[in-house]
This record gives structure tokens, sequence and C-alpha cells, in this order.
């Protein structure tokens, strides 16, 4: 009895570590694809600010 007890609690602490390192992992996934957006947004804009500059010079 003793010993299913304590089983049963090993495993629930197994599942919770492997929920929060699935948490951890999705918020890190998520932030850098969020980052990555960004800055390719970035780059996309100031590439169409130079290019709309260029076409202005013409």
């Amino acid at each position: 009895s003793f010993f299913l007890v304590h089983f049963d609690v090993q495993i629930e602490v197994d599942l919770v570590l492997v929920v929060v390192v699935l948490v951890v992992v999705v918020v890190v996934v998520v932030l850098v694809v969020v980052h990555v957006l960004v800055v390719v947004q970035k780059m996309v804009y100031f590439d169409e600010k130079r290019f709309v500059q260029l076409k202005d010079l013409d």
C-alpha cells in the first residue's frame, strides 16, 4: 500500500516536471518565433523604405 502511494506520487511529480518542461519549451519557441518575425518585418520594412527612396531619386 505504502509503495503504491509513493509510486503514484512519483508519477505525479514526473508529470508535473514534464508539463513544466513542455511549457518552458513552448514559451521559448513562441518568443523565438515572435523575435524572428519582428526582425524579418523590420528588415522588410527598411528594404521597402530604401526601395521607395531609390525610386524617388530616379
